[in-house]
């Protein structure tokens, strides 16, 4: 006989519990069944299981459950109770993208309820509309649920209904608005016990901070959402939705693509809502495009338009419809079709209210000019230029460059290179939310077209100091400002440790379980770091000062070489005078520095001994054509006074020295010129320390370094096991010069894990990042440890680049891999040059005559550069 006390306690808790830890509910749910309950309490039981099914993954499966918690309901002659659970189910079957069928079960739940359980179905309804992109449906909806559950003080239901607003208001674009709901959510669904709610509301306010700019607060809500879903044991697809989003707009675009990838194959090995399916391939088909990858960015949005379009989901269908214009723009369709297809795609995401109706009017601006079609293009350009003033940096930045676009077309040159300058302003804002380095490089390339279309009007002006000063405008700017890194971050610094344990490890002997720990290590340190706080938002970059740069400049040269439409152009500063010249492709540039440093890695490693016979032209030989392709005309306004060098971030790994008009004199070589002004400025520090650092596994390095140490004898020598990174990074911290002997690894992969190898492991770019301050002088004679690798708009990440923003004036460091034996005697001269009071790049000029002669030695000498000042 069925029983109507046993059960009463657990049942009562049931329903809360399945939206907060519904393995558990389902385990509690089976015990109230195993009791004969009366047709009520059976009624929750289930519908409490088809609950827990439904955030579990497992939809049909809770649709059976709720269809026998709705018989039951309908048995127990109790209108309330049936009305819920025609709620629970509608609200289902929509998540299930059987809208219809969802929306009916939902009005008929309306219409039994009465009070507060109104209010509970009107959220359930609401879930739906927003599904189905119907925002101002959904908002009516929840305006009258949030006040009559707060009226009955229903304290979890009243949060669903705040995080539902929430979530639509952000949509809209009220991020405030948004915000607050969020907020008053967390804390009801934390006073309630609600752990999966709350996770999800944490999820939420990473979307706020996302929507806003706030890249770094972003991920951080993220990783914290990912761990109390983990706690819950819920694997939720929608975390793995907005991590993609933000991942994007940090433009870690492989790490979003790899995160839909991971998240689709557990959807179609675990199952999962129909619904849920079409955002996950929408969201990747975003990241597809954003990798540059047409062909697979049209297919995953077709899957997903396909998907929306049998869901009767406008909102996301347009949306879907959209990428795919976009994957064929980007493929190379243009033409009056596809421009008629972006035009309609526009409006009709301008009446849905969608965000990305801005970029969708952009590109049929983009389309009109290519099409000649100057009426049309003016009017889509003029709709992607507005913007409100709560509008975020990126999106603020797009919309800057549609009013440059559009002036341009105009004619307007002044309102063009206003825009431009906007738009890089809102970057600026946009990178310095950030302390990852990594980040900051990677923001400015959403700057590169407004930076060009400001270039080509200096061109066609042959103004070469407009060309000067939009050519230092964005580059290196991520260079700009040292990484927010706190050196106390303990975390860090054992995450660290362990790496270098774990690699030290891996080099005695192989072993795959050691190189999963390894990939895990990096992965642990690098979202660390990308986590870190930037400065606040609305801050502004300096600005570069070219009568300031002439005044330092005196007798030196500057050169700055900037690539324009695949031209390299060479901007030259004598005597307080700028002229620019024409160089030639830069595609002939860069195979000429391909071909020399091949023959400087064959030189290095043995292979121009005397007596062996040399195949192909000589260093002379590639040293001309080298020059040639670099300087051009430019090398007649050199004299042979000393050079600062700003090449673009492709040319980086260049061998200054090769080049006979630069040979033997010295050579600072800098990023930007505005880098080479802020290392000009910085004064060495007081007390003079010298640091000596020996790696293992280096004979030649052994001599180097006790010669050195003999030159020096109030140095701190590291060696013989005392080189460990600890130790080395403590007595790096602010010396006046330090000299690593050491084997490194450049990882083109990861180049922030390039390293030196010490003797208990591989010391990073990462543990670079921890010191308060750079040596102030710096000399890594035994790698390749001057290369870098370009990324962003003209940036670069690597080992010497990142000593740079952390106040190291100067850096002697190789760009090929060089003969240790014949770096020696280079060394030892160069040291005594630098005791005689010479600056770094002077004292290297001069030690390079020690080099003559033999072919090696010559090619040891010129592999290495002098970077800063």
């Amino acid at each position: 006989m069925p029983t109507a006390g046993g059960s009463a306690g657990a049942v009562e808790n049931l329903l809360p519990l399945a939206l907060s830890r519904p393995h558990d509910a389902i385990a509690s749910a089976r015990t109230v069944l195993s009791l004969d309950p009366l047709a009520v309490d059976a009624s929750i039981a289930h519908q409490a299981w088809g609950i827990s099914l439904r955030q579990l993954g497992d939809i049909p499966a809770a649709v059976r459950e709720l269809r026998t918690a709705l018989r039951l309901a309908e048995q127990s002659g109790r209108s309330e109770r049936e009305a819920d659970v025609l709620a629970t189910l509608g609200a289902t079957l929509g998540r299930a993208g059987r809208s219809r069928e969802g929306l009916a079960r939902l009005d008929r739940a309306v219409e039994l309820s009465r009070g507060a359980l109104t209010g509970r179905v009107l959220v359930r309804r609401a879930d739906v509309l927003l599904v189905l992109g119907r925002h101002r449906e959904a908002l009516d909806d929840l305006r009258l649920a949030i006040a009559r559950l707060r009226r009955s003080g229903d304290q979890v239901w009243e949060a669903r209904s705040r995080n539902y607003r929430g979530f639509i208001q952000l949509a809209l674009g009220g991020t405030k608005r948004a915000d607050a709901d969020f907020a008053v959510a967390e804390k009801l669904y934390a006073a309630t016990g609600q752990e999966f709610e709350y996770a999800e509301a944490r999820q939420n306010r990473g979307l706020v901070a996302y929507s806003r700019g706030d890249l770094p607060s972003a991920l951080r809500y993220l990783d914290e959402a990912g761990r109390r879903f983990a706690a819950v044991g819920v694997v939720w697809p929608d975390l793995a939705i907005d991590r993609c989003g933000v991942l994007l707009a940090a433009g870690l675009s492989a790490e979003a693509l790899a995160e839909m990838d991971q998240a689709i194959a557990q959807m179609e090995a675990e199952g999962g809502t129909a619904t849920k399916r079409g955002e996950l391939w929408f969201a990747a088909a975003t990241a597809a495009l954003a990798a540059g990858d047409p062909q697979a960015a049209q297919d995953r949005a077709d899957r997903a338009r396909r998907l929306f379009s049998a869901q009767h989901r406008e909102w996301w269908s347009v949306r879907s419809s959209m990428v795919q214009l976009e994957a064929r723009y980007q493929a190379g369709e243009r033409g009056e079709p596809l421009l008629r297809r972006v035009s309609a795609a526009a409006r009709r995401l301008d009446a849905l209210g969608a965000s990305e109706a801005s970029a969708a009017h952009l590109l049929a601006g983009r389309l009109a000019l290519a099409d000649g079609r100057s009426r049309t293009a003016d009017r889509e350009l003029e709709l992607a230029g507005q913007h409100s003033k709560d509008t975020p940096p990126m999106a603020r930045s797009a919309a800057w460059l549609g009013k440059a676009l559009r002036a341009e077309a105009r004619s307007d040159v002044r309102g063009m290179l206003s825009a431009c300058g906007r738009g890089l302003d809102a970057l600026d804002e946009h990178r310095l939310t950030m302390g990852a380095t990594e980040l900051r490089a990677l923001a400015t390339g959403q700057g590169a077209e407004l930076a060009e279309l400001a270039l080509r009007d200096a061109l066609r002006r042959d103004d070469p100091r407009r060309l000067l000063v939009w050519g230092e405008r964005w580059r290196a700017t991520a260079l700009g400002v040292p990484p927010v890194r706190p050196s106390d971050d303990e975390q860090l610094g054992a995450d660290l440790a362990a790496l270098r344990d774990v690699v030290r490890r891996l080099d005695a002997s192989p072993d795959p379980s050691l190189e999963k720990e390894r990939r895990r290590l990096e992965k642990a340190v690098r979202d660390r770091a990308l986590r870190a706080q930037g400065g606040a938002l609305g801050g502004a970059a300096s600005r570069f000062d070219v009568d300031a740069l002439v005044d330092a400049l005196g007798e030196t040269v500057l050169v700055e070489l900037i690539e324009v439409d695949g031209v390299l152009h060479a901007v030259v500063v004598c005597d307080g005078r700028i002229t620019r010249h024409e160089v030639g492709p830069m595609a002939s540039a860069a195979v000429e520095v391909e071909r020399s440093r091949f023959r400087l890695r064959w030189l290095a490693h043995g292979r121009g001994a005397r007596g062996q016979v040399q195949r192909g032209p000589s260093l002379d030989v590639l040293g001309e054509r080298l020059g040639g392709a670099i300087l051009g005309s430019a090398v007649e306004r050199l004299g042979d006074r000393a050079v600062v060098m700003v090449p673009p971030s492709r040319l980086q790994a260049l061998p200054w020295g090769l080049m006979p008009a630069l040979a033997e004199r010295p050579v600072n070589v800098v990023p930007s010129a505005a880098t080479w002004l802020r290392a000009r400025r910085l004064r060495p520090p007081a007390d003079r320390r010298v640091v000596l650092v020996l790696g293992p596994g280096l004979s030649a390095g052994r001599a180097e370094v006790m010669r050195l140490a003999e030159k020096y004898p109030d140095a701190t020598v590291l060696a013989n096991g005392d080189a460990t990174a600890e130790k080395v990074l403590r007595e790096l911290d602010g010396a006046w010069i330090a000299h690593i002997a050491a084997h490194g690894t450049f990882r083109a992969d990861s180049p922030l894990f390039s390293s030196l190898r010490l003797d208990d492991g591989p010391l990073t770019v990462y543990d670079f990042e921890r010191l308060r301050r750079a040596p102030y002088r710096m000399v890594l004679s035994s790698c390749d440890s001057g290369l870098a690798k370009p990324v962003g708009a003209d940036e670069l990440l690597g080992l010497s680049s990142s000593l740079i923003p952390l106040g190291a004036a100067g850096i002697l460091a190789s760009v090929v891999p060089v003969n240790d034996p014949a770096t020696a005697p280079l060394m030892l001269a160069l040291h005594d040059n630098l005791q005689a009071g010479q600056s770094l790049a002077t004292a290297f000029a001069g030690a390079q005559t020690e080099a003559r002669g033999d072919p090696v030695t010559v090619a040891a000498a010129r592999s290495f550069v002098a970077l800063g000042a």
